[in-house]
């Protein structure tokens, strides 16, 4: 038995690896909450459609001039204020999850990651890379664990599904202000609904990949921590 086989050869440290079932756990509560919070928007587009315009037209009436809200627009702008107060708190949590995804694999792998650690944040808003940038970050870090393995379909459902709701301005980033979304649902509602059910779609399939890569990189942790034990 040569030097380095010997029993009292000290083991090198496993590199250290941070819990990630929290971070998930966080993550798909909160795309739970985003996808509920897009459905109201939703039930409120259907309301305001049914409803119809008022005679005095649009809330945005041109030239700087508003005229009052009617009640149920009222209620439109709260449900639009928390549901872009959920998309916050859903962004966050979906990178903290991320992040911690993106060291274990660095740290099981002991491959540098692809993308520095700034992408994780100006991945997302940066134009065009981040139409592949965030999912190239998922991608990465599955193929550095296991580079024998297919990306599990369920990523790219998710990317294609964000990106269909990020198109037009309708859905995720609405280019137009609340009111003239009000506007839209009066004249030309299918729009917003069709936006509406893909980014519903969109944070359940984020959602079933968390849990799907969670999982196997669970089982990969596990494995690296059993010698150690």
């Amino acid at each position: 038995m040569s030097e380095q086989e010997t029993p009292d050869t000290p083991k090198a440290p496993l590199p250290a690896l941070r819990p990630v079932h929290g971070a998930a756990r966080c993550a798909v509560v909160a795309l739970g909450l985003a996808a509920l919070a897009w459905a109201a928007r939703a039930v409120w587009h259907v309301r305001l459609a049914m409803t119809g315009q008022p005679a005095s037209g649009p809330p945005d009436q041109g030239g700087g001039t508003h005229r009052p809200l009617t009640a149920l627009e009222d209620s439109y702008h709260l449900v639009s204020s928390v549901g872009a107060a959920v998309i916050v708190v859903c962004a966050l949590a979906f990178l903290s999850w991320l992040d911690r995804v993106r060291d274990n694999a660095r740290a099981l792998s002991g491959a540098e990651p692809r993308y520095a650690s700034l992408w994780l944040l100006l991945g997302w808003v940066v134009p065009v890379v981040n139409l592949w940038i965030p999912r190239g970050i998922v991608a990465d870090a599955h193929r550095s664990v296991f580079p024998d393995r297919r990306l599990p379909a369920v990523v790219n459902w998710w990317w294609g599904l964000w990106l269909a709701g990020l198109a037009g301005g309708v859905g995720l980033v609405y280019a137009d202000s609340t009111d003239e979304v009000i506007a839209r649902a009066y004249t030309d509602v299918l729009p917003l609904l069709a936006a509406d059910a893909v980014i519903v779609a969109a944070a359940g399939a984020a959602a079933l990949m968390i849990r799907t890569l969670t999982t196997a990189l669970q089982q990969s942790m596990d494995e690296a921590a059993r010698p150690a034990a």
